[in-house]
């Protein structure tokens, strides 16, 4: 029997891996699988190429808050896959219009069409930060959400209304939130391209604050191996977190990029801190370890070193992509 998945936002750094590996050779049998995306700035047909010619890939360009388009899309889907959304926290301090928008709107719509159509399964795909700064010890599912961002609270609002859906209506809406990702094809307005884009055209990397602010690090390929077990083996209403297992401080994350290009830290260039800046993001993810199995396999070192590799190789693809 043929599943067929509707993914939003598949154009997009995380979207993209899941579509790679739900359609790689090690993939589930029997999936079909629509990707919809805006392709904004952050988004690139690029991302899809090892998988564009796949018969079971289907590409639409459009907005999740198109309600015509997603109705019409839901209506041929079994499952919704949702990673869409606005997702760099600078840009959401300069202006968080575009992030109510897509991030809250957006998910209203395609959960308006998901009860409309009797889609089966939704998988709302949210981050650690909806918990805010953790000064000790981990967050849990259910602690309180305390966003800090607007993009922060634009998730914490869709996963929200997401969860709402579940318990008024009876969809099956499923949540995960995951520490901070990295892998090939991530946009270079994000951290480790950002660094490493910066080594490799001569810059300074921009460090804010005292760069002592801690980040879990999980690997895009682990993230979306997580997704996957919730959208196949999840429970209806729950919140999975999904963490990576190496939690570093800017500034230790900074000298392993630094070490790899043979640079001391006279390369560092300290900046006035990003409002509002949480302190430190942590996740309890025992939970999704004893329901589904989930541990994260990528060895964080070499993985570093190969995704700074990657970009090393790649400049054709990110030079175009950075801002002035």
């Amino acid at each position: 029997m043929t599943t067929r998945i509707l993914v939003t936002g598949g154009a997009g750094f995380i979207g993209s891996a899941y579509i790679r590996t739900l359609l790689g050779p090690s993939g589930p049998p029997g999936v079909t699988v629509t990707v919809l995306d805006k392709l904004t700035y952050a988004g690139s047909l690029t991302r899809l190429e090892p998988v564009r010619a796949h018969p079971a890939l289907t590409f639409v360009h459009g907005d999740v808050c198109d309600a015509p388009t997603v109705r019409r899309l839901a209506a041929a889907h079994d499952e919704i896959v949702h990673f869409a959304a606005e997702s760099h926290v600078d840009r959401s301090i300069e202006d968080g219009s575009g992030f109510t928008l897509t991030n809250v709107v957006g998910t209203q719509v395609l959960l308006d069409a998901a009860l409309r159509h009797g889609v089966r399964a939704f998988v709302q795909i949210s981050t650690d930060e909806v918990y805010g700064s953790i000064p000790e010890g981990a967050a849990r599912e259910a602690d309180p959400l305390r966003p800090s961002s607007p993009y922060a609270a634009s998730k914490a609002a869709a996963d929200l209304i997401a969860l709402a859906h579940h318990r008024t209506h009876g969809l099956d809406v499923r949540v995960t939130r995951c520490t901070n990702n990295f892998g090939p094809y991530q946009h270079p307005e994000k951290v480790i391209p950002r660094f490493v884009a910066t080594l490799l055209t001569g810059g300074r990397l921009p460090m804010y604050g005292d760069g002592r602010q801690v980040r879990d690090w999980l690997h895009v390929d682990d993230h979306v191996r997580a997704v996957e077990l919730v959208r196949t083996a999840g429970r209806p209403g729950e919140v999975y977190n999904v963490g990576g297992g190496t939690a570093l401080t800017n500034l230790e994350l900074a000298d392993r990029l630094l070490a790899w290009c043979g640079a001391g830290r006279d390369r560092i260039e300290h900046v006035t801190d990003r409002k509002g800046h949480d302190r430190r993001y942590a996740v309890d993810d025992g939970k999704i370890t004893a329901e589904l199995g989930y541990r994260p396999l990528t060895d964080f070192a070499p993985a570093l070193t190969a995704t700074a590799d990657w970009y090393r190789a790649h400049r054709s693809w990110w030079e175009p992509l950075l801002t002035p």
